[in-house]
Formats: C-alpha cells, structure tokens, sequence
C-alpha cells in the first residue's frame, strides 16, 4: 500500500480532530500535518500539530514551506455559524463580511499555497467542509443569508480550483464536504431536544469513507456525509 503524507486543517476543532485520529489509524499515513490556529492537534506519533492564521497569507506560506514532503490529501474542516439572519431585515454588512472571512476566504488562501505541496504524478484531493444549506438548487426555506452565501461561494472556489488542478494533475480530484449535522460548537446553539446529532467520530468516519471512495469522475462536486452528490 501506497504511503500517503496529509494535512488537515482545524485539527482543534471537533470534525477536524476526529479526522487527525481517524487517518492515524491507517498504516500507511507517514505524517498528519494537523494545522489550527491554536496549535492543538490529538496528540499521536503521526501527528505533527503546528500553528498557522488561516487569514494571514505570510503564515500559510510559511507554513507550507515547512512541509519537507509532498501531500496527498489536503483536509479543510474549519467553519463557523453565528446568529443567521431569519430574515433580510437581520442582515448586516459587519455579519457578511465575517461569514466570508471564517467560511470562504481561509480555504482560498489555504489552497494558493497549499495547493502545490500536492503530487502533480499520482491521485491527489483537496477537500473542505461545506454545507447543504451553500446549495442553491436545495434551498426551499430561505434565510441565513450571510452563512448560505459564504458556503456557495466556497463551493465556486471549489469548482474553480478543481478545473486549475487538473491542468496540473490529470488524477487531482477536489470537492466539498457536507458532514452533516454534527455534536460540536458550531452547531450547539441550533440544537433541538429530542433530535439526533452526529458525534465527530462517527462523522469523521464517513467524510474519510467519502474522501476515499473518490475518483476522478467526482471532481468539482460536493457530497454530502453518506456519499451522496449535493447540488450547486
């Protein structure tokens, strides 16, 4: 078997950490590159946790200079939700700017520098997490303005990187994420009594089913955590 060098990033967060202990479970993982803004990371043998700001462009250059390896896999599980507008009398220009800074623009800026550390002669992916509400074909209900406009925006940054990547890389496959409704802190205030969520270990197990299941016929699209497509 094939061995495979990763990076996640926000490995201190629920989905992200489960996934660092989730690839750390296979032998042929050499080396997990767990990057969050703190610096924390599941502590493992495999793992190499480090410290990067998702918005500072000097950081993640610097940060992908550090790999002495080429990847394999590039994992983006950072995201937030905060207050989504019911309706549009709720939306601010302070709020949408935010939702784009945390949920959009990271992995656009992940992928500038990070994109290159990937093999351009064998099977690469890059992956985010998105959202079914980033849908815009799914979207029945309306509202959350700001969060469903951010996450649509980072499946087109998706979908661009994905027709870049294969000029570079006829087997590079990049795609979203939806890992469903997840037991975490992004989700706590949205949680009803008596409903079932996702615990980040049984998600992580399915986001790493999906991402090992895909093949080139899978690039630029988004699926959600049981392997379902997602429209734009």
């Amino acid at each position: 078997m094939e061995s495979k060098n990763i990076a996640i990033f926000g490995s201190s967060g629920a989905i992200g950490g489960a996934l660092c202990l989730e690839y750390s479970k296979q032998d042929n993982i050499n080396n997990i590159f767990a990057f969050s803004r703190n610096g924390n990371a599941p502590q493992n043998d495999s793992i190499i946790s480090m410290k990067v700001n998702y918005l500072d462009e000097k950081s993640l250059e610097t940060a992908a200079q550090s790999i002495n390896c080429k990847l394999d896999i590039i994992i983006i599980a950072i995201g937030a939700l905060k207050n989504p507008e019911k309706s549009i009398k709720d939306l601010t220009s302070e709020k949408f700017i935010e939702m784009l800074k945390i949920n959009t623009i990271p992995t656009a800026l992940i992928g500038k520098y990070f994109l290159p550390t990937l093999h351009r002669d064998r099977i690469t992916k890059f992956t985010s997490l998105s959202a079914r509400v980033g849908s815009i074909d799914d979207n029945q209900l309306g509202g959350w303005y700001s969060y469903r406009a951010s996450k649509a925006a980072l499946n087109m940054i998706l979908k661009n990187f994905s027709i870049e990547q294969k000029r570079l890389n006829a087997d590079s496959i990049v795609f979203g994420l939806h890992p469903g409704t997840v037991m975490s802190n992004l989700s706590k205030p949205f949680q009803k009594i008596n409903n079932k969520y996702f615990t980040p270990k049984f998600s992580a197990e399915k986001l790493k089913y999906v991402i090992e299941t895909k093949t080139n016929i899978d690039n630029g699209k988004v699926f959600a955590w049981d392997n379902t497509i997602i429209p734009f």
